[in-house]
């Protein structure tokens, strides 16, 4: 079944088109990796899913869930089960640890405590260090705190943008990791990256360059793809 939908989408930046009908699906329950070059419009594409920048007027659609949530308000999007976890400014600095997570449950009015710790033991490194100021931690730390925060709502669906940028093989190798543990425990992921490794965690991969699709299909098929290695995936 089908948890997201996106057709025929165009938008961009006041004038500057940036994506130009780009057309993806993701199933419940997979991982969809979303892969390119810098400048291809990844980070676009989330931004327009999520209701960040608006698509173009009558060009293109977003469903989610089987209802068309194009243009929705932004603050609606965390209450329907979508949260977005942006590569940067993803963290309160000035904020320890727990209270970031307390921040990302302000919608709710239930006690959150229950799911917080569901975070620290998904995150054990942020259990140990919850009264730390987030802008005290390595880059690794903030990426697992940044997704933690977005969990705290207990979305369906996580949208996450390049979350291994920047980070050392072995961080990167456990961030994966916790992707597929989240993935495993319920939570469909659309994943935008650089890392040819998002492939091996992916059921699906679209490779997308210069606003537009370029090739789709099991990640299984694109990773064995020599010619889509060459262009897109460094090989």
């Amino acid at each position: 079944m089908s948890i997201l939908k996106v057709e025929k989408v165009v938008s961009g930046y006041e004038r500057m088109e940036i994506l130009h009908q780009i057309s993806l699906e993701v199933q419940e329950g997979q991982i969809v990796s979303l892969l390119g070059p810098n400048g291809a419009g990844k980070t676009t594409l989330l931004r327009a899913i999520f209701g960040i920048l608006p698509l173009r007027q009558g060009q293109g659609k977003v469903y989610f869930k089987g209802e068309d949530i194009s243009n929705f308000p932004l603050e609606r999007m965390p209450r329907i089960g979508m949260c977005y976890v942006p590569q940067e400014e993803n963290v309160f600095p000035s904020l320890t640890i727990q209270e970031n997570l307390e921040m990302g449950a302000f919608i709710l009015k239930a006690d959150c405590t229950p799911r917080m710790e569901e975070i620290y033991e998904l995150f054990p490194d942020l259990s140990n260090r919850r009264k730390s100021r987030a802008g005290e931690l390595s880059g690794g730390m903030r990426q697992m705190l940044a997704i933690g925060r977005a969990l705290m709502l207990n979305p369906q669906m996580l949208l996450l943008d390049e979350p291994s940028s920047g980070l050392s093989p072995l961080l990167v190798d456990i961030i994966f990791e916790r992707i597929k543990k989240l993935n495993e425990a319920g939570v469909t992921i659309l994943l935008v990256e650089q890392n040819a490794q998002a492939l091996q965690c992916a059921d699906r991969a679209y490779i997308l360059e210069g606003g537009e699709m370029k090739a789709e299909g099991s990640a299984r098929e694109i990773l064995k793809d020599e010619e889509i290695g060459r262009l897109y995936l460094g090989r």
